[in-house]
């Protein structure tokens, strides 16, 4: 039988309206938010042409998931006749059919102008420089574009929608997706050029990066992610966003709270340390606590 799906979105406590709101949260009530709130609330005000519509999002992931749910029962019969085509793993072929609603019937699809290799990869190439690339709102607007900053949320936060098991992962350099639950534990690779991969966490030691035992573990890679751990990430990504454009002081900002919520991570420490050095040695004036984030 295949896993029963249960919808996990929380509606009874009042979600909150800003980023200033959602940090206050305690962690217990970061665990009851949709993890697409999280990641559009950290992509606010970074843009004020393009401002994420939160409830607009919301809507869309809504009736996404609910035709990939359509879709998925209605090829079901394919895994009950014949398993082994899905390497007889209900999991499995539920994320092959939510891969293939996104890809084929809504055309998401991974940003061709931000591929580059490990060898051109650098901190300074503006990879983050259009927030639309690496945050949730880029792959749910017209374009449907985005990176594996924004790939994998997109699948966790659609599948959460559906019940299914999912946790955000990190190694060096990426970010990719993790079933685990429901007697199955795997790895989903969602920014390759089929619609997902199933690679081992050794793959991730290697790729996109080679990853040493001693970053492994200062850095928590290759651990399934706690909501606060999640808004972390998010909160680093905005602060790769602030830096690209600029903004050095709100930069350095989110790296110390993405500390906060994730204190056992180095880089962000590092980050947010390497930040306000440039400022001291630049003498850049820090902006208004009010308009900070």
């Amino acid at each position: 039988m295949l896993p029963v799906q249960v919808g996990r979105r929380f509606r009874q406590e009042a979600h909150p309206a800003t980023l200033e709101e959602l940090l206050r949260l305690s962690p217990a009530r970061l665990s009851k938010l949709p993890i697409s709130e999280l990641n559009l609330l950290c992509a606010s005000g970074l843009s004020t042409a393009n401002e994420p519509d939160i409830k607009q999002c919301s809507a869309t992931l809504d009736a996404w998931a609910q035709h990939v749910r359509s879709e998925t029962e209605h090829h079901r019969y394919r895994y009950e006749r014949n398993p082994a085509e899905f390497e007889n793993s209900p999991g499995y072929f539920r994320m092959l059919m939510l891969a293939v609603v996104l890809t084929e019937d809504y055309g998401v699809h991974y940003d061709l102008a931000r591929t580059a290799g490990p060898e051109s990869t650098r901190i300074d190439d503006g990879f983050f420089a259009n927030p639309r690339s690496v945050f949730l709102y880029g792959l749910l607007g017209s374009e449907r574009v985005g990176t594996c900053s924004s790939l994998p949320v997109l699948y966790v936060a659609v599948g959460r929608e559906l019940g299914y098991p999912l946790k955000l992962v990190t190694t060096k350099g990426h970010m990719f997706v993790r079933w685990d639950g429901a007697g199955e534990r795997f790895n989903i690779e969602v920014t390759g050029d089929r619609a997902v991969n199933r690679f081992p966490d050794d793959y991730y030691r290697h790729w996109p990066f080679e990853l040493s035992p001693a970053e492994e573990q200062t850095e928590g890679y290759l651990k399934s992610l706690t909501p606060p751990q999640e808004l972390a990430v998010f909160l680093s990504i905005r602060g790769m966003c602030l830096r690209d454009l600029g903004r050095l002081p709100e930069a350095a900002d989110a790296f110390a709270i993405a500390t906060r919520f994730a204190p056992e991570c180095r880089g962000y420490r590092e980050m947010c340390a390497s930040l306000q050095a440039k400022l001291t040695s630049n003498q850049v004036q820090p902006t208004p606590a009010a308009s900070r984030l």
